[in-house]
């Protein structure tokens, strides 16, 4: 019997249209483009304004595009994993909302939690639905509407993260396409350094947690960058040594696009050029799950098939992971 991959036959992305410049940001905070720019690479971020706007919009919005670009009728979908650490509600879960808001009426769905990482995770999943031949076609989405919990009175964190997503469609294929190979990890320990103190089970929601505003992102730069250059490079330089591949037989590094230092620190690890890492965060900021879809719907008409590709990422948790992706049609 013939080995079954799940290969990545569309891809579509959606930001919204509010658009949050650095300048706009110096009126908010004490900073500076130059200050941002310089540490980050960001320019800008999209933002998701409005009442009952969650980050299903930009689930639903993603996916319709896929569904329309590949020809998909939505009711011939299997199977919905949404990625996102910012969902609608607690329950239920964002992903039944997007399935429900796209006609996916045959479809079950689920949400995964892995903050950055999540679509990698999420991606790595789905492909193993479609190699054991349960489904025929696993639609992706990793969607974050950010500002939803970052504190615009913290220059630390208010000027990395932006709203927005990306959506892929996975479907069987015999020849050596798509998924072939993936690794992930996780450290507990780093929860400290990156978290959200209050909104959970541990500490739920009162008047104390909102005045001491304990509902938005906490993060301890320093360390969590420093687990992040060390940890989203060495993985990706281990899939590459784990399939035999040199930096010439890679074709594009698409790294979660967190930080411009960290994503050029990653591609030196494995030796691969600037002109083979896919770069967009000067435009989005890091939307958290969204990044690495978001990459690839801009970078898309440059795309080949055959193209040997390495998704890499870093988040809370801490979550990391890389995955070897061999592209599978012409953008």
């Amino acid at each position: 019997m013939e080995k079954i991959y799940a290969k990545i036959t569309g891809v579509h992305g959606y930001v919204p249209d509010y658009v949050l410049s650095n300048q706009e940001l110096e009126t908010m905070v004490e900073t500076s483009d130059e200050w941002i720019t310089s540490r980050t690479g960001i320019k800008e971020r999209r933002i998701l304004k409005g009442e009952n706007q969650g980050t299903s919009v930009i689930g639903i919005a993603s996916i319709k595009g896929l569904l329309e670009k590949t020809q998909t009728d939505p009711e011939e979908v299997d199977l919905i994993i949404c990625a996102t650490c910012t969902p609608d509600m607690v329950f239920p879960s964002t992903a039944n909302i997007i399935a429900n808001g796209v006609g996916a009426i045959n479809s079950f769905s689920y949400d995964l939690q892995a903050a950055c990482s999540g679509f990698l995770y999420a991606l790595a999943t789905a492909s193993k639905f479609v190699e054991s031949g349960t489904y025929k076609k696993v639609v992706v989405v990793g969607a974050d509407k950010m500002s939803s919990i970052i504190d615009y009175t913290d220059r630390s964190t208010c000027i990395i993260f932006g709203d927005g997503g990306g959506a892929v469609l996975l479907e069987p294929t015999t020849e050596p396409l798509g998924v072939i190979d993936s690794m992930m990890r996780t450290d507990g320990s780093g929860a400290e350094f990156l978290h959200m103190k209050a909104g959970g089970s541990r500490k739920p929601a009162n008047h104390q947690t909102i005045d001491n505003r304990e509902h938005y992102v906490f993060q301890e730069g320093a360390t969590v960058f420093k687990f992040a250059v060390t940890n989203m490079a060495d993985i990706s330089a281990k899939i590459m040594e784990k399939n035999g591949l040199s930096p010439d037989d890679i074709a594009w590094l698409v790294p979660h696009q967190a930080n411009l230092r960290i994503i050029d620190a990653t591609a030196k690890r494995m030796g691969v050029g600037p002109e083979k890492v896919m770069i967009n965060i000067s435009k989005y900021g890091n939307t958290t799950a969204g990044t690495i879809p978001l990459c690839l719907w801009d970078y898309e008409s440059k795309l080949k098939k055959g193209d040997n590709l390495i998704l890499a990422a870093f988040g809370g948790g801490f979550t990391w992971g890389s995955i070897y992706l061999k592209w599978a049609y012409n953008g």
